[in-house]
């Protein structure tokens, strides 16, 4: 587990510009439902635009009824009102039929960004899998996209409302007094200024703020996964200790975000403020001379009020969009990573494989300053085993990822039956392949669905025929539940023995051709090993095998023993043969014999 401590990003801030472009570019597919909530909103900011104007004239209405000595026309003012009624009504609807088209917009994007980022796992390369801390890559996947769809819902409706408003707001400012709008007009630049150095301060917290998230989740899934070796080690003040640290990280980074970009909303409001008292003071010297009655003075003090609340609304939105900006470029970060090397466009299959796999001049690294295999060459007859031993690091478990290619070749060639792999689609290529890895993988299911994910088209006799022969059915019949036992994700309601026992039954029932058993038994106890091994023998009849051991003692039957050391082929025989040579093997052999006598003596 990477237990060192995890520091502010050190990389200078991303492009804001470039992620909101792609984001943009996202909700194209929705452009005509994003269209006609353009026009909605449109004639509802109308509507409730004039508003202030007319409730202005319902003002002088009363005014003139009460300075005048004349009645008050309450024909005229019931008019007025109800025209006002109207108008915020149809306002109202035309928002809320606004606001239900977007959210459906912002949620079908999210739903095919998912499904984009879902595929793109898929396509990805396993060294890029290998390489990202998979907390981090979970977070991508989860918490920011669910993050970019909290802020587009929130925001999007809002900052396309208050725009038209703010817009509408000052067109009919300047209709009823140019001279007062210059006033109000004022505070405009005042308030962009703020925003945007505020918004540059904020927008490097958010990078951070997310950043973090993703290094602490990664933390948790690691301590979590590791839980019994922290136990075991006592480490777990270390553990405390990273976790507080990036905590701390976190809420900083976090507080910083948030307090900077919050500041924006009270900085405008104190410029409203402002521009209020100034326009009312002018206002009120205006009526005095006549230039303006009162209703148009309080029209014109609502839209002043209305004129700098958008520009509040828009200033509290960049707090959710900087954040959600942030989580889309993460998101975009991985949607743009290199690809695995595309698939053949034209491929014809050929049906069943014979199973004959040789490695010519073969050359492979991790990292190009590090060679791991240079120059290798060997051959696997059908039916054959191929026994691969060797010290760790020697590039056994490579040897079989290439056969899989989970990673591509620096040079040379692999064949199957004679065609190179690289022009084989990896599916075709990975269904003639079954695999059973020192890690055992199980998902959330039954034991029988576990088993069937060897073959998900196996009748039930087929999935029992499997267990009985990996001697799974041995310990499935103590159990309460039988076949139908549910296990979690890691299985641990089960052994590690018998996690890898399933394992070879999905194996088993796989039914491929080639074979691979990377230390398949390494999980299991002396005895149940020698049942399994019997097991081993029947699966890799009439398969090509390619087993993977540090036990030598369970590949003595191999047809073919390739002894490596530092990436090449040192020694090659059966046990008979290099036992004869007194070489490499013979040295791994006794020394882990005589360790063994040792032991026991």
């Amino acid at each position: 587990m990477r237990m060192g401590s995890f520091g502010m990003p050190t990389e200078k801030p991303k492009d804001f510009g470039a992620a909101t472009r792609k984001l943009i570019q996202r909700l194209r597919a929705e452009r005509g439902l994003v269209a006609v909530a353009i026009v909605m909103t449109i004639a509802s900011v109308c509507m409730s635009v004039v508003l202030p104007e007319i409730l202005g004239r319902a003002t002088d209405v009363i005014v003139r009824g009460l300075f005048t000595g004349n009645e008050i026309d309450f024909d005229e003012l019931g008019r007025i009102i109800g025209l006002a009624s109207l108008l915020l009504l149809g306002s109202w609807a035309l928002q809320y039929g606004m606001s239900y088209l977007l959210a459906g917009v912002v949620q079908r994007t999210m739903y095919r960004l998912r499904a984009d980022v879902e595929d793109k796992l898929n396509r990805l390369p396993l060294s890029y899998i290998d390489r990202a801390p998979r907390g981090d890559l979970l977070s991508r996947v989860t918490n920011d996209i669910d993050n970019i769809a909290q802020s587009l819902q929130q925001s999007l409706s809002q900052l396309l409302t208050q725009a038209l408003t703010l817009i509408g707001t000052v067109a009919i400012m300047v209709w009823i007094s140019w001279q007062l709008s210059i006033v109000a007009l004022v505070t405009i630049p005042l308030t962009m200024v703020m925003m945007r150095a505020i918004a540059r301060r904020s927008r490097t917290r958010f990078i951070a703020q997310w950043r973090n998230t993703g290094k602490l989740n990664s933390q948790v899934e690691e301590t979590f996964t590791g839980h019994a070796i922290v136990k075991a080690f006592g480490r777990q003040r270390e553990v405390e200790r990273v976790f507080r640290e990036t905590n701390d990280e976190l809420y900083e980074a976090s507080f910083g975000a948030q307090f900077v970009s919050g500041i924006i909303q009270p900085a405008t409001m104190m410029v409203g403020n402002l521009n209020f008292v100034a326009i009312a003071v002018l206002g009120g010297i205006r009526v005095a001379n006549g230039g303006m009655t009162i209703g148009g003075v309080q029209a014109f003090i609502q839209y002043s009020r209305t004129f700098t609340q958008p520009l509040s609304w828009m200033a509290s939105m960049v707090n959710l969009l900087q954040s959600g900006i942030a989580s889309a470029e993460r998101v975009f970060e991985l949607l743009d990573a290199e690809e695995q090397s595309p698939e053949v466009s034209a491929y014809e299959p050929v049906g069943q494989t014979a199973g004959r796999v040789e490695f010519s001049h073969v050359s492979f690294s991790y990292n190009p300053e590090r060679p791991l295999i240079t120059d290798l060459s060997l051959t696997a007859e059908p039916g054959r085993t191929v026994a691969i031993v060797g010290p760790t690091g020697a590039g056994k478990t490579t040897l079989v990822n290439l056969i899989m290619r989970f990673y591509e070749l620096d040079g040379g060639q692999i064949t199957v039956d004679g065609r190179d792999i690289t022009a084989m689609p990896r599916r075709e290529l990975r269904s003639q392949i079954g695999m059973v890895l020192q890690d055992t993988w199980l998902f959330g299911g039954t034991i029988r669905e576990n088993i069937a994910y060897g073959n998900l088209g196996a009748s039930d006799e087929q999935i029992l025929e499997a267990a009985r022969a990996t001697y799974v059915d041995r310990f499935v019949h103590s159990l309460p539940d039988g076949y139908e036992t549910r296990l979690d994700d890691d299985g641990s309601s089960v052994s590690a023995g018998e996690r890898q026992l399933i394992t070879i039954a999905r194996a088993f029932l796989a039914d491929r051709p080639i074979l691979i058993l990377d230390e398949a038994t390494s999980s299991v106890d002396t005895r149940t090993e020698v049942l399994v091994q019997h097991a081993m023998a029947a699966l890799r009849s009439q398969r090509t095998s390619f087993v993977i051991a540090h036990r030598l003692s369970t590949i003595r039957d191999a047809e073919t023993i390739l002894v490596m050391d530092g990436g090449r082929i040192v020694e090659q025989g059966n046990h008979v043969e290099l036992l004869a040579r007194e070489g490499h093997y013979a040295n791994l052999y006794n020394a882990q014999f005589a360790g063994e006598v040792e032991a026991i003596a």
